[in-house]
């Protein structure tokens, strides 16, 4: 009998995804799939990761709802395409249905994964999936992609219309005989963490739920607030997987604050810019910033990594970090500036500690992120611009509620004097870049 599947990835849900959607209205059997990519987790820090813990429970959930329905669900650890060639041995394969992934590793993933089942006479089949619009969708009159926020928040709403944002509806909506269901001893056992070598690690669980309205409605007022435990929509972990879909999430900010829905834009803007120049994953975009001289020292470094830097909005979204997995925004902001401008360490250096902690984690925004703090992006803050954590601590936390939350000992002889002086951090970075700028010209 001939089957497709479905490859889930980064959308770990059953409602309102676009691949499963078509895959189930194809006309064949459907089995879904998911791989545990040894391409990727060999390369994890630890052998206990919250990230991975999260993964694996959603797909578990996964695997139940969609046997519940009368289907069998396959989830397989190893190397895509090796698992691919493994199931196309023992099923006949028709097409391979799964979403598209923008980030470079993906991009280059699937397109040795397509060429491989091309030549075994089956067809993949890629989806637009977690973003609105993609790749070449949203351009200049030119033609080319909008290097500047502004340009492309504006023809982003000027195509935004309703029916983007309606379902793809959900796997109730389909008859279950659009389902396969596998002899047990064809479908295999579904790996464990252990029997993948991992652990266990809960440090934040979030549900696939969307945030209440109350939330959403006062999310400009709150955003910049770290001390609230609710200020913030906490979607991000969500989004990154594919528990809630990004249509869910623009329709319920379209109708209720604008603010979010600018932010939710800025991740799509992000994933278009690193689809678009995939080299600046690990250089700057700005050729005269390639080569800025940056002190990269390193006990220093460990000093930011560990929140130790004498100053206290910096130390208390580093130590939550650590403890979390998670950093507000705002926080985000300053501990990233801090580390780039005032020690003036290498903004790659800053992004792999956040790919190693972040539960967020996601390519494109961190890069997109500390680029713009670094002054090299694309879309980029002026490179000049220094921000002063005190100020900031100022702004977002005067009663330092957050702070003390995270940093006891603020206060008391315990805690250490500042790592550096804000003005002279300051001229030392600005007349660096200034030099290395004009070199470059």
């Amino acid at each position: 009998m001939k089957i497709c599947v479905f490859w889930h990835r980064r959308d770990i849900r059953l409602h309102d995804n676009a691949g499963l959607a078509a895959a189930l209205a194809s006309g064949l059997p459907v089995v879904p799939l998911f791989i545990y990519d040894q391409d990727i987790l060999d390369y994890l820090p630890s052998k206990a990761d919250a990230r991975l813990t999260y993964i694996f429970d959603e797909v578990e959930r996964l695997a139940q709802a969609t046997e519940a329905a009368g289907g069998t669900f396959l989830a397989r650890y190893g190397k895509p395409i090796e698992v691919l060639e493994t199931l196309m041995q023992k099923f006949e394969i028709a097409a391979v249905h799964a979403n598209e992934d923008y980030e470079p590793y993906a991009t280059e993933r699937d397109t040795a994964v397509g060429q491989m089942l091309r030549k075994h006479g089956v067809n993949f089949l890629l989806y637009k999936d977690h973003v609105i619009f993609a790749k070449d969708e949203i351009t200049t009159k030119s033609g080319t992609v909008p290097k500047v926020f502004g340009a492309y928040h504006k023809s982003y709403l000027a195509k935004l219309t309703d029916d983007l944002l309606l379902p793809f509806g959900s796997l109730e909506a389909f008859k279950a005989e659009n389902l396969h269901q596998i002899p047990t001893a064809g479908a295999g056992l579904r790996p464990t963490l252990a029997s993948m070598g991992f652990e266990r690690l809960e440090q934040f669980v979030p549900t696939a739920d969307l945030p209440a309205e109350d939330v959403v409605r006062n999310y400009h007022n709150t955003r910049n607030m770290p001390a609230l435990q609710n200020g913030t929509a906490r979607i991000s972990v969500q989004l990154r997987f594919g528990t809630l879909s990004v249509r869910q999430v623009m329709r319920q900010a379209k109708a209720l604050n604008p603010k979010l829905l600018a932010e939710s834009i800025w991740r799509d803007f992000f994933m278009v810019l690193l689809w678009h120049y995939p080299n600046t994953a690990t250089e700057a975009y700005d050729p005269k910033m390639r080569h800025i001289p940056y002190r990269n020292n390193e006990d220093e470094f460990r000093a930011w990594c560990e929140g130790r830097t004498g100053y206290p909005l910096v130390d208390a979204g580093m130590r939550e970090l650590n403890a979390t997995g998670y950093l507000p925004n705002r926080v985000r902001m300053t501990v990233a500036g801090f580390l780039v401008k005032h020690l003036f360490i290498d903004w790659r250096w800053g992004e792999q500690y956040f790919a190693d902690k972040l539960l967020d984690y996601e390519q494109a925004n961190n890069v997109g992120n500390w680029q713009w703090m670094a002054g090299t992006g694309a879309i980029s803050a002026p490179w000049f611009r220094v921000y002063s954590p005190e100020s900031q601590l100022a702004q977002v936390d005067p009663e330092l509620k957050y702070v003390k939350r995270w940093v006891p000992e603020v206060g008391s002889s315990a805690y250490p004097v500042p790592i550096v002086e804000h003005r002279f951090a300051r001229e030392r970075a600005v007349e660096a870049i200034r030099a290395a700028r004009t070199a470059a010209s």
